[in-house]
């Protein structure tokens, strides 16, 4: 049964990175077979290419690329014998191919009718997608693929347990929410993305608030809001939906992959929306 079949397609709809490892050639007396195959995540391993020292050299090069992100593939030789503990000579050539692309890390905080439009666009992209609110009812019967539903007594209590570099979106139905959500995003700073639905009055009272709380202007600045690409016309919820998708799209576009606090200079390259979202 080839285990590292079902694996695969369990990590890549996890959207957890991996790495393919193929036996491509053998030669000598090697208890081994071409064409044999292990997936190597960063926690586990699946399936086997015959066990011994050359599967934990396999699997120590995997995750040597997985910590730092290639996305190359490679090919490895290696000479058995006493160099890897092998009692008979003989040559295996691997094939190390990474599986998965770094993915944006997404947290969408409101269900109501903005959020039940934007959620599945982002969905879409290659994207893992935190949906949470407080109010089960909100959300709708059936939850697209790659997205996680989180029913939330306190909303503000998922803030510390989104990953470094988050693409974080603020959509509740409830003012006083939003500003204590947009300070707890803030005070992390850790952010790639924070967008908040809005107007730009809501802005200018929301820095006036945060501004009270100690928040600097610099770090206010790296708020979107209104958020969105103001190129994306209208106001019915798909509209919004839209736009809030793009920005997303070409913020990540321009560090995709490093997900780390950068998202002042990405803030500075797009265009102010002029949308009134609420």
């Amino acid at each position: 049964m080839n285990n590292w079949i079902s694996a695969l397609a369990d990590l890549q709809t996890q959207g957890e990175a991996c790495v393919l490892v193929t036996i491509i050639e053998e030669r000598g007396s090697t208890p081994r077979n071409a064409g044999s195959k292990m997936v190597v995540s960063a926690e586990r391993i699946f399936d086997t290419i015959g066990g011994g020292h050359l599967e934990y050299k396999a699997m120590e090069i995997a995750r040597e690329m997985l910590a730092s992100g290639s996305q190359n593939t490679r090919l490895e030789r290696f000479s058995l014998g006493a160099s890897l503990g092998q009692c008979c000579g003989g040559v295996n050539v691997l094939l190390f191919e990474p599986m998965g692309q770094p993915q944006a890390q997404i947290a969408v905080f409101g269900a109501g009718h903005v959020g039940r439009a934007l959620v599945p666009l982002l969905a879409s992209l290659p994207c893992r997608v935190r949906w949470i609110d407080s109010r089960e009812q909100e959300f709708p019967a059936q939850i697209p693929t790659g997205v996680r539903k989180i029913v939330a007594e306190d909303p503000l209590d998922e803030i510390d347990e989104l990953p470094k570099g988050s693409y974080c979106i603020v959509m509740t139905h409830n003012h006083q929410l939003d500003l204590e959500l947009t300070a707890a995003i803030l005070k992390r700073g850790d952010f790639a993305y924070f967008g908040l639905i809005g107007s730009k009055t809501k802005r200018v009272k929301f820095e006036h608030r945060l501004r009270d709380r100690g928040f600097d202007s610099a770090l206010l600045q790296r708020m979107r809001c209104p958020m969105g690409l103001s190129e994306v016309k209208g106001k019915l919820p798909i509209e919004i939906a839209v736009s809030i998708a793009a920005e997303v799209i070409a913020t990540y576009n321009v560090n995709f992959g490093q997900h780390s606090a950068s998202a002042e200079p990405v803030a500075k390259l797009l265009p102010v929306s002029r949308r009134s979202q609420v």
